[in-house]
């Protein structure tokens, strides 16, 4: 394929030659480090300037250069590994014409080997006084202009690499991200549950209302869906007498792409026997604060321009409470769908032909007045059966279930349930999901006729809930965006 290169772009190639006819693959060789960037300036930092001179520690370092200024006979440069930046001072006393020659041909970007006497500046920046320099990759692109980096923001999801080079924060949320999960998984661990993994590919469209992603298996020649939820095979597990099990993994749904969604996410369900929505609410506190604390050190976040604060004890409120707070409507009465039709109309509510139930009229009312208003960590339970297919009835109150949603910055963070394990009300909410189905509800569950065998072998009394991982890390690294917080978002196709 034919290439048109900058002017840059041919400058560096030719420099590429130069090495090889010099004998020096361009591309390197394995590197042997004692030790990085961060951990050597602060093992460094308190000895004074005057008492290095009595000193010789020698440290071996390597990285990519990102700045250099030439001087003659000697130059400064940084270069930046895993852990941030170090200066090297570079002299042709110390290290002899031939190889200050060499150091003089590299560029911003390059990959180059250093070791060196560690020493201090007459500013007091730890230094590494180079004695050896290894050149180790030749970057045949420039990086980005030094103070605007990638100001494209499409441009920084779709070229991550560079972004990591340039940006500290994305580097800063990067490296937190598998801090947060595995605080999230020693958290699990410590009270009992055990991490397991189950099928990405299934043959049914179960445990969520969304529309999936199909891919064919050519072996079998069936239609299979990537998951859309994690919920039936852990419950299943349960069944088998695995009593806390959770799982971490990606999940797939066929639908839109904003700030706060992406059609490939991290999903985290976590099953418990013998526990309910409350046993739910208090380890969702306790692990949200755990987070807070262990991996970042504070209990006030500012996330989407509110200022969120995760001391407990948090909020909890019906939903139908939450509206009448907000409307005056008291859902808690009994009403017809006629009754809530008419309402619905009064406040211009948009009800589909598949939604023409009570239920679905409270949780439109909901989406509309309450949802948004929900700043502070707050468990909203108690929603009408007919959007929880999966969750036990409330017993007082068979018109509800016993479900929570956790909602922040008036965005949903996790959903919970008080787990629906009665095999014949199960099948009869199956049923009425493909009656929806024939309505026009393309999100409808599918009947897993196994699981529902399942459950004739008796699941204990469980609680059971999910969490958006992704949407957890955008608020404890205050990011606004989940591609932020997500190495390689999906991203439109601009080739189309």
């Amino acid at each position: 394929m034919e290439r048109n290169f900058t002017e840059q772009e041919l400058v560096r190639r030719n420099k590429l030659e130069n090495l090889v006819n010099l004998g020096i693959d361009p591309f390197g060789h394995r590197f042997e480090r004692t030790g990085y960037a961060l951990d050597i300036k602060e093992k460094y930092q308190d000895i004074t300037h005057d008492e290095f001179e009595n000193r010789n520690d020698i440290e071996v370092v390597a990285g990519r250069i990102m700045f250099i200024r030439k001087m003659g006979k000697a130059s400064f440069f940084s270069i930046k590994d895993r852990t941030g930046n170090i200066q090297i001072y570079i002299s042709i006393n110390d290290v002899g014409e031939e190889t200050y020659n060499l150091f003089k041909t590299a560029d911003l970007g390059d990959i180059v080997g250093v070791k060196g006497k560690v020493m201090k500046t007459g500013t007091g920046e730890v230094t590494i006084k180079c004695l050896e320099y290894t050149h180790l990759v030749k970057a045949l692109k420039p990086l980005p202009e030094k103070f605007h980096g990638l100001t494209d923001i499409e441009e920084r999801y779709r070229r991550r690499y560079v972004d990591l080079i340039m940006n500290e924060e994305s580097r800063k949320v990067a490296y937190t991200r598998p801090k947060i999960i595995r605080c999230i998984q020693n958290f699990m661990d410590n009270r009992g549950f055990t991490e397991v993994e189950t099928p990405v590919l299934q043959t049914l469209l179960t445990g969520a209302s969304a529309r999936p992603f199909i891919t064919h298996h050519n072996t079998q020649d069936i239609d299979m869906y990537l998951r859309i939820a994690l919920e039936l095979p852990l419950k299943r597990l349960l069944v088998g007498g695995m009593e806390a099990v959770y799982e971490i993994g990606r999940t797939f749904r066929n639908e839109g792409m904003d700030p706060k969604h992406n059609p490939e996410f991290t999903l985290m369900e976590a099953y418990l026997a013998y526990s309910d929505l409350e046993g739910m609410m208090d380890m969702t506190e306790k692990m949200y604060q755990e987070i807070a604390t262990k991996v970042i050190g504070k209990m006030e976040y500012n996330w989407c321009g509110y200022d969120i604060n995760l001391t407990g004890p948090w909020k909890r409120i019906s939903m139908v409470d939450s509206i009448k707070e907000v409307t005056g409507i008291d859902f808690s009465k009994e009403m017809t769908v006629e009754d809530a039709l008419k309402l619905a109309s009064e406040h211009q509510i948009e009800v589909q032909e598949h939604e023409h139930t009570v239920g679905h009229i409270i949780n439109l009312f909901f989406e509309k007045y309450v949802e948004e208003t929900l700043i502070q960590p707050t468990f909203l339970y108690g929603h009408p059966v007919e959007i929880s297919p999966l969750t036990k009835a409330n017993p007082t109150d068979p018109r509800f279930v016993e479900r929570f949603e956790l909602f922040i910055g008036g965005k949903e963070f996790a959903n919970a349930y008080t787990e629906l394990n009665d095999p014949i009300t199960q099948l009869d909410r199956f049923e009425e999901q493909l009656k929806e189905r024939d309505l026009g509800n393309d999100e409808a569950n599918d009947i897993d006729m196994d699981f529902i065998e399942a459950l004739e072998y008796g699941m204990p009394p469980a609680g059971g809930i999910g969490y958006g991982i992704d949407r957890l890390v955008m608020l404890f690294t205050e990011q606004d965006s989940i591609r932020d917080v997500i190495l390689f978002p999906t991203m439109k196709n601009i080739n189309k």
